[in-house]
């Protein structure tokens, strides 16, 4: 491949030595050529101890700036031994290069090079130059409306900005819009109707899951109204949001950011929205027979993690160890749930939920993952003006499949679900957009062997291999709870109506007279409760963006000398 032009080659100064700096369209690179030279007069030390030979890519350089005047007010005041010549009191012209840095774990940090010149004209040339390439990244946010969610996690989502966030983004000269949210779904409301998307680049939320979930609702809701989309309309297919979205993670688990960036670190997430990376998002949309309730980005759980939220957002006071003190409750009172399960498996080749390779940056899975196939499309619509009673029961690959069963979890995860607590998340070969949602069915089973899948989110052994845990890659799914099909059958009897007495109360389903279990769980839908357990579920690809591109299959680590060479 053909090397791009040079734009510039000059021999400048770096602390004490003298390197060789070159820039074009892709690099700006520096490579010692005198070390024993001694720095010029009036040259300071910098923050970066490097030798040798180092690069940064144009695209993660954050910003340039002249510095010797800084230097020198900064000195300004201060004692200083007079110089013997006009010479030591020469300071030298020098100008700044502030890059990304990836460091381990998958966190980024801004760094800093300061080079001084012979000249000022070389000074001002290579500003110019560098700032003539960071102007060409069309794709670098220039405006963005950020909401800071002051409640959420430990309640330090203001700290955080202000501290972390906001002066990097003065640094790459970004400016912002901050709103701080005053109510739940402030954030939801104000981009459904009043924001003037069209003034920014971006929309930025400061906070966790929640706040995430307001603004993909906000945002999608927008667009939908704007195209003319009816979202009460199971069926409907969906107008992606052209706007990206940026999470700087402020909450209690922020299982999204780690699940598209590796890392939950405000800086990171900042300096990924800084360079402009852009990351699409499959979204889930759920309804109840023709009314839509919510999307779904990352979990959708039935049983199990259901009965967790319910049991948690009565302990909101005690912040995220309430998941744990939940987690061991729900775990002890094992309770499962009848119902019935059919869903669209995938057909066409999109991989399987029990690959080895995960869901990386540039995954081909995602980029050569279509839309839904023409003849399903078709069998769909078929099937959908048939009614129910036309699911067939046969594992058939282009027919609707239907299980049913007792089960004490039923997940729908769009991603891997990673976090601190699960590494590996889920589902760890969900992927991030190729339109299809990973259905896992636990069956009814002892304590035990409960607990051994659950112990398998956090280790590295296959999380499916149990007799009582299946996973199916899907396009669509419904669910309908016992209990429905059961009360129905009372409205039609009504002899059946006093046994049936009950049965959205505390009702067992193996002895109907006592009350040891709930007759029915809730659905957690990226963390809030759904009304209805009857759902139908529809995955939609690449619905959103967000100011990410994916975890890094091999991140580059910093060497010995303190700075990372891209």
């Amino acid at each position: 491949m053909e090397k791009p032009p040079r734009l510039l080659l000059s021999r400048l100064w770096l602390q004490n030595r003298v390197y060789d700096v070159t820039l074009n369209s892709v690099v700006f690179a520096w490579k010692e050529t005198e070390p024993n030279k001694k720095r010029p007069p009036g040259s300071s030390w910098n923050t970066c101890k490097a030798a040798g030979s180092h690069s940064v890519p144009v695209c993660e350089i954050i910003a340039v700036q002249e510095t010797a005047e800084e230097v020198q007010k900064k000195n300004a005041g201060k004692w200083h031994r007079v110089p013997r010549s006009p010479e030591e009191s020469y300071q030298p012209p020098a100008f700044t290069v502030f890059y990304v840095d990836r460091s381990r774990q998958h966190r980024w940090r801004c760094r800093s090079v300061t080079f001084h010149c012979p000249d000022w004209g070389l000074c001002q040339q290579w500003i110019q130059t560098i700032e003539e390439q960071l102007f060409l990244l069309t794709y670098r946010p220039k405006r963005l409306l950020v909401y800071i969610n002051p409640f959420g996690g430990k309640q330090q989502g203001k700290r955080i900005y202000d501290q972390k966030v906001a002066p990097i983004f003065s640094r790459a000269s970004i400016s912002t819009d901050v709103i701080v949210t005053e109510r739940a779904n402030h954030a939801r409301d104000h981009l459904k109707t009043d924001a003037d998307l069209k003034k920014y680049d971006g929309v930025v939320c400061v906070g966790g899951d929640g706040m995430f979930s307001e603004i993909v609702h906000g945002l999608i809701s927008r667009t939908q109204c704007d195209s003319g989309v009816d979202q009460n309309c199971p069926e409907e297919t969906l107008v992606p949001c052209d706007i990206r979205i940026g999470i700087i993670p402020a909450g209690s688990t922020d299982c999204i950011c780690y699940a598209t960036v590796g890392a939950n670190d405000p800086v990171t997430s900042a300096l990924h929205i800084i360079v402009g990376d852009s990351q699409p998002i499959d979204v889930c949309s759920v309804h109840h027979n023709n009314t839509f309730l919510r999307y779904s980005v990352s979990l959708l759980g039935y049983g199990f993690y259901g009965d967790l939220l319910i049991d948690s957002e009565r302990k909101r006071w005690m912040g995220p160890t309430r998941y744990d003190i939940s987690g061991a409750k729900t775990f002890l009172s094992h309770h499962y749930y009848e119902g019935t399960v059919s869903f669209l498996p995938v057909t066409d080749n999109v991989g399987s939920p029990r690959d080895k390779f995960r869901c990386r940056s540039g995954c081909h899975v995602c980029q050569h993952s279509g839309h839904l196939p023409l003849e399903e499309k078709q069998i769909c619509e078929q099937e959908e003006e048939e009614g129910e009673d036309s699911v067939s029961e046969i594992g058939h690959k282009d027919v609707w499949r239907v299980i049913r069963g007792k089960f004490l979890a039923i997940n729908a995860v769009s991603m891997s679900c990673a976090c601190p607590r699960s590494p590996k998340g889920l589902s760890p070969a969900a992927h991030l957009s190729d339109g299809t949602t990973d259905l896992i069915l636990v069956h009814k089973c002892s304590r035990v062997n409960f607990l051994r899948h659950l112990l398998r989110h956090t280790n590295k052994k296959d999380q499916f291999d149990h007799s009582f845990v299946e996973v199916h890659r899907v396009r669509r799914f419904r669910f309908m709870p016992k209990h429905q099909e059961v009360d129905s059958e009372v409205d039609s009897e009504p002899d059946l109506r006093e046994r049936g007495k009950g049965l959205f109360g505390q009702i067992c389903r193996d002895h109907p007279a006592c009350d040891c279990a709930p007759a029915h769980s809730t659905w957690s839908c990226d963390g809030e409760t759904l009304p209805h357990t009857a759902i139908q579920v529809s995955a939609h690809r690449q619905l959103i963006k967000l100011f990410a591109r994916g975890i890094e299959e091999q991140p580059v680590f910093e060497d010995s000398t303190g700075v990372c060479s891209a």
